[in-house]
């Protein structure tokens, strides 16, 4: 531990600076160069920078917590999407992770309410419809004032076959409703954080029945 391999050199990095790199590395899309750079940025930046930083990490678990209706994120029980008054809750648009959320809420124009799923059905890692919020979504479908359900899963085969297995539930249980599914401008396999504003506005207006 504590070895790595920087201009074909080997080196042994401080323990402290070697565990950061190899906790930078857990983290998404961060391989071992891409930490090494960030690890050794954060060793030249100032202590204040740092020590704000490590707090804000801090604060995540302690101040952020799951909206009790939609499962969002928020400070309170319920986010601010669904404690607001003025959204037309007889639209309902369904998307894999809360960052999709907030994707949407950056157009302006939506003015529904949201589910979030917490992830989509992947046999592979053993996610079955069970381990995502399904039955809190059809149990909303069934006893709510729900005229439109907007399936605004990623266009990867996960997420088309996660809206296909939800649009085939809601059916079962509710025959006087309308699924959407979002419209063209994003290509196949595109994930919803990555797009533009504008393609996802156009996504969202052109959404068809589905």
């Amino acid at each position: 531990m504590g070895w790595k391999v920087y201009f074909k050199f080997v080196v042994k990095l401080p323990k402290a600076l070697s565990r950061l790199i190899e906790s930078l590395q857990r983290l998404p899309g961060v391989g071992p160069k891409s930490a090494g750079r960030l690890a050794f940025y954060l060793l030249r930046t100032p202590r204040e920078f740092n020590n704000d930083l490590a707090l804000a990490i801090s604060e995540l678990k302690e101040k952020v917590r799951i909206c009790s209706n939609c499962f969002g994120v928020s400070e309170e029980e319920l986010c601010a999407v669904c404690s607001d008054t003025n959204r037309d809750r007889s639209q309902l648009c369904v998307v894999e992770r809360a960052d999709d959320v907030l994707s949407f809420e950056a157009i302006g124009g939506y003015r529904g309410v949201y589910h979030v799923l917490g992830g989509v059905i992947n046999p592979l890692d053993h996610v079955g419809p069970e381990d995502i919020k399904i039955a809190e979504l059809l149990g909303k479908v069934k006893n709510k004032e729900i005229s439109e359900v907007i399936m605004a899963t990623n266009l990867t085969m996960e997420g088309e076959a996660t809206a296909l297995y939800i649009k085939n539930q809601i059916s079962k249980i509710k025959d006087n409703i309308k699924i959407t599914r979002l419209g063209s401008g994003l290509p196949m396999g595109a994930d919803l954080g990555f797009a533009d504003l504008a393609t996802l506005e156009k996504a969202l207006e052109g959404r068809r029945v589905w």
